[in-house]
């Protein structure tokens, strides 16, 4: 009878599937951003404003 608590010869966690393991971890809010990314992302807060405001206003208004 197998013992399915044996541990694999090989553990595969999938914890190293497509991620450099030599590259030292960084999260989001450390990694740098051209100015140019700077500038989309204000572009997509802009919409999303006017998006999240505006409809409920058009929507209010007699």
């Amino acid at each position: 009878m197998a013992d399915d608590t044996d541990p694999a010869d090989e553990p595969d966690t999938a914890a190293d599937v497509g991620h450099d393991l030599e590259a030292e971890r960084t999260t989001a809010p450390m990694s740098e951003f051209s100015s140019r990314e700077l500038g989309i992302g204000f572009v997509i807060v802009l919409i999303g404003v006017a998006i999240a405001f505006g409809i409920p206003l058009i929507a209010v208004a007699p």
